[in-house]
């Protein structure tokens, strides 16, 4: 076997398609499927079942998938391990991150990584479905590391390292009723119409567990997928929001209100493979990540840039 042939096997396996894995290997079609059939053939069985669509694993691709994933992971171990040996990591990074991460500078802390370390490919994707998205990226392995926001218990396969956290306070205009109290609670805010974050972003799951948890009930107006976009829905008296407090670049017409009796914690986590090896690459930009993630903690918060990592 091949680690070639092992490669095209596991993207099929992945993506359930063989014009998709070839696109992500960037290889043409017919190289992705004569190298899993001479794979086949050279194991005498059968691997992936063409006649389903999307194309799934026989039997024999089912028990061969975790054993090829671990050959691929030990291949990329020992080359890392020559790589620096030979000055300097080498290889491609794959991070997810989601659309607003400001309790941590991320262009600052990337930009860090590759001034040490510019044999490495640095590919930042942005998450399409929040959280969830990404948690479901580490896991189909088309990503090595994650920020992400995920309240409660940690999915399965993956070790959440925390970096920071923000809480949520209520954002309404200047002219709402509640603009005036000096708090609230989440029973000022039963019934309300409010601007949140669709099912899937750490968020709505952090004000979902709240309200669910107090009984309550909240009407959700306008979905976004960025945080600083919600203060101009507010702005615009679409509905009430919830918060971090440094969404609010241009505070103009709006009042933030701290929320009292709720668990309203916003986190912000690095989220890594729990079921097999972090190559080093990986490994060094975890290290760098929560370095700036601890600096920022110990910045004093009446500083402006308080909220934000300047690793170095």
């Amino acid at each position: 076997m091949e680690l070639r042939q092992l490669g095209y096997f596991v993207a099929v396996a992945e993506e359930r398609h063989f014009t998709r894995a070839a696109a992500r290997l960037q290889v043409v079609q017919s190289a992705v499927s004569a190298g899993v059939r001479a794979l086949e053939r050279e194991l005498g069985a059968a691997l992936v079942d063409r006649a389903t669509s999307p194309v799934s694993l026989t039997e024999a691709g089912a028990a061969l998938l975790p054993h090829a994933r671990a050959a691929l992971d030990a291949a990329d171990e020992a080359r890392d391990a020559v790589h620096e040996v030979r000055g300097g990591l080498r290889g491609t990074l794959r991070v997810g991150t989601l659309t607003s991460v400001a309790l941590v500078d991320l262009p600052a802390a990337l930009g860090a990584f590759h001034r040490r370390h510019p044999g490495v490919e640095l590919r930042l994707t942005a998450a399409a479905a929040g959280s969830r998205g990404l948690v479901e990226a580490l896991a189909e392995r088309r990503l090595d590391l994650a920020l992400v926001s995920i309240p409660g218990p940690t999915p399965p396969g993956l070790r959440l390292l925390p970096l920071a956290a923000a809480p949520l306070e209520l954002v309404v205009r200047e002219d709402h009723p509640l603009a005036g109290r000096s708090a609230v609670t989440l029973a000022d805010l039963d019934g309300a119409d409010v601007v949140d974050f669709p099912p899937g972003y750490g968020n709505r799951a952090v004000t979902d567990r709240a309200f669910d948890a107090a009984g309550l009930r909240r009407h959700v107006v306008v979905e976004i997928s960025d945080l600083r976009t919600g203060a101009a829905f507010i702005r615009e008296g679409l509905g009430v929001g919830l918060l971090p407090a440094f969404v609010l670049d241009d505070p103009r017409g709006l009042r933030r209100v701290p929320v009292t009796g709720a668990d309203l914690v916003w986190p912000l986590q690095l989220a890594v493979p729990a079921d097999r090896p972090v190559g080093r690459a990986a490994r060094a930009l975890v290290e760098l990540l929560v370095a700036a993630a601890r600096s920022t903690a110990d910045v004093p918060h009446d500083r402006p840039d308080a909220t934000r990592a300047t690793p170095g």
